[in-house]
């Protein structure tokens, strides 16, 4: 089965759901740190995206 590669855009309908579940308790207890983890993983691409995304338009008014 091929990954399908991780987009901004996926990230942040992933982390939408996970918050979806965890305020309609649809987790378990048990899957709640795992869910953390997953939640801080897909935070710190977002943000590493956004920071990429503001320098490229950064350089782009520069031209």
């Amino acid at each position: 089965m091929a990954t399908k590669k991780l987009t901004y855009s996926s990230a942040f309908d992933e982390l939408e759901k996970i918050l979806t579940d965890i305020q309609s308790d649809k987790i378990s207890i048990d899957q709640l740190s795992e869910k953390v983890k997953r939640s801080k993983e897909l935070l710190n691409f977002c943000k590493e995206n956004l920071r990429k995304y503001q320098s490229e338009i950064e350089g782009l008014k520069k031209v």
